[in-house]
């Protein structure tokens, strides 16, 4: 089961309080106070753990408690510390206040544990309280509180690749082809429920993620359909693949402008990230109607097929855009590249081209 998003409560754990005890030794005269103080209470703590995927470990136990102190003990034996509370999330976690809404963990890097919540302070012995004029003080002090707070836990996709698209495009098929992740592929719409991420492998040394993500239509960015649960996964990403359907009965102007249109509406911040085109199902047309319909497409972005995207063996009989990656303009997109996920056509072109524009992104990030 994935769940991307949940409510929880945490508390650290409450002090120990601390111990009245006197010495009564039979050799000891006027022994006086030893209560012992108590035990500090746990802490809470968020962990990533990058084999960890989803929040769905939670749906069961919504509240959760760090171990409260032990009480102190006589001949000043100091109580136990209460045992922390480590909370395992997924990378791209992110801790926000209930009631606020407010971010107050952003879980990114695999790093070590993270403070959230401190244990009570444990209570003092009686020994602590002996003076001048109270030569036996029988009273300790209680173990603070704990604190308890109210959050929600969302799960934000970490990915290099975020595709984007009307439900049924290919986006499932393209993901399935290129990575190791086996989403459900049906010929109907919204065959995509969660997020998927997989893993696409180019060489030894390089590879990069790619997430697919429930089809958005228009106004999802209000919340029709399912693509408003789903957007803030792709906030994330380093790079975005708008999936445009040469066969769907939206022509593809309007598929187009309107995913540009609903990420706007989303994240601006997002609106803006590096992108490239894949034309799908080409197969379903001659190459004549796929060129036709390219350089359609081409002329409404103001751009002309080139020959760039030779250096990755696309199928010359079908045009195609592509710029040069070491000096692209980052407001027009990478490449525009006709293909077809099951007739495997310019599958391998843009696996590479996709892997050559990560590791400049990548660059070009790590350096600023």
């Amino acid at each position: 089961m994935f769940i991307d998003n949940v409510a929880l409560t945490l508390s650290s754990g409450k002090g120990g309080p601390g111990s009245v005890s006197f010495r009564r030794e039979k050799h000891v005269i006027q022994g006086g106070p030893d209560g012992g103080d108590g035990g500090r209470g746990g802490n809470v703590y968020f962990q990533i753990d990058k084999n960890t995927h989803t929040l769905s470990h939670f749906r069961n136990n919504q509240h959760l408690k760090a171990k409260n102190g032990e009480a102190g003990m006589g001949r000043k034996m100091y109580g136990k510390m209460g045992e922390h509370l480590v909370v395992t999330v997924p990378p791209g976690t992110q801790v926000l206040d209930a009631e606020t809404g407010e971010i107050l963990l952003d879980l990114l890097e695999d790093t070590d544990k993270k403070l959230f919540l401190e244990g009570g302070m444990g209570g003092l012995g009686n020994t602590h309280f002996k003076s001048s004029t109270n030569q036996r003080p029988e009273f300790a002090q209680p173990g603070r509180p704990g604190m308890t707070k109210a959050i929600k836990l969302e799960l934000k996709l970490i990915a290099d690749v975020g595709l984007v698209g009307f439900p049924n495009v290919g986006k499932s098929t393209l993901i399935s082809v290129l990575s190791n992740a086996q989403p459900e592929i049906a010929n109907y719409e919204f065959t995509t429920l969660t997020p998927k991420l997989g893993v696409v492998v180019t060489d030894d040394f390089r590879s990069y993620v790619m997430a697919d993500i429930p089809g958005i239509i228009e106004g999802a960015s209000e919340g029709k359909g399912l693509g408003i649960e789903f957007l803030r996964h792709i906030e994330r990403t380093k790079f975005l693949l708008f999936m445009v359907d040469l066969a769907n009965y939206r022509d593809l102007k309007e598929q187009y402008y309107t995913l540009k249109q609903e990420l706007r509406k989303f994240s601006e911040k997002l609106a803006l990230r590096d992108y490239a085109i894949a034309l799908t199902r080409c197969d379903t047309l001659s190459p004549e109607e796929t060129n036709e319909k390219v350089d359609q497409f081409l002329k409404l972005l103001d751009l002309e097929a080139n020959g760039f995207a030779s250096k990755y063996k696309v199928r010359e009989d079908l045009h195609s855009y592509c710029q040069d990656v070491h000096e692209r303009e980052r407001a027009l997109p990478f490449f525009v590249m006709p293909i077809s996920s099951v007739s495997k056509i310019n599958i391998d072109p843009i696996k590479y081209a996709l892997s050559d524009v990560i590791t400049k992104v990548r660059d070009e990030k790590s350096s600023s």
